[in-house]
């Protein structure tokens, strides 16, 4: 019969995600492991998307900021590295929060914008007559940021398990 064990250092890490999650998930200011990241590749949607027109242009941003680390978690999972692949779905949920925070600002436009200019979520909720609509799809958001982030954990959990002569050697 075939005995599993958990790999200790990926069980506690998954751990370390949910305190992680849930402290961020409680106050999206706490998120800082990957933002920096996060903002770099939001940055550079503008420019990647930019040649197929305004609009899409504002909403390149948000879409490679999502799009990396899909295509991450893509790439770990094609490969069959499940554990790397759930957590990677913990990054895809917390670039739902922030994303959430922007769309949420969008009608108050408090929050200051990485070399000033046109609010993102300002701009497309208005062109599609959807700027009533902030905080409810910033909800929404949240509400799937919390969906993935729990999946990350769970499905981390489930693929930090090893055959025992896996567990060996690690």
């Amino acid at each position: 019969m075939e005995v599993k064990q958990y790999s200790l250092p990926k069980a506690a890490f998954m751990g370390l995600l949910l305190l992680y999650g849930i402290s961020g998930g409680l106050d999206p200011q706490r998120f800082w492991l990957l933002n920096g990241v996060d903002l770099a590749f939001h940055e550079f949607g503008h420019l990647a998307f930019g040649f197929l027109g305004e609009f899409i242009q504002f909403a390149g941003g948000t879409l490679m900021q999502l799009l990396i680390p899909i295509g991450i978690a893509v790439h770990f999972y094609r490969r069959d590295e499940r554990y790397s692949a759930a957590a990677t779905l913990f990054w895809i949920g917390q670039n739902l929060f922030n994303i959430a925070v922007y769309v949420g600002d969008a009608r108050a436009q408090v929050l200051p914008l990485v070399g000033g200019g046109i609010h993102d979520w300002a701009y497309m909720l208005g062109r599609l007559n959807l700027l009533q609509l902030d905080t409810t799809l910033a909800n929404l958001l949240s509400f799937l940021g919390w969906v993935l982030m729990l999946a990350s954990v769970g499905f981390g959990l489930k693929f930090a398990r090893h055959n025992e002569e896996e567990f060996l050697e690690l």
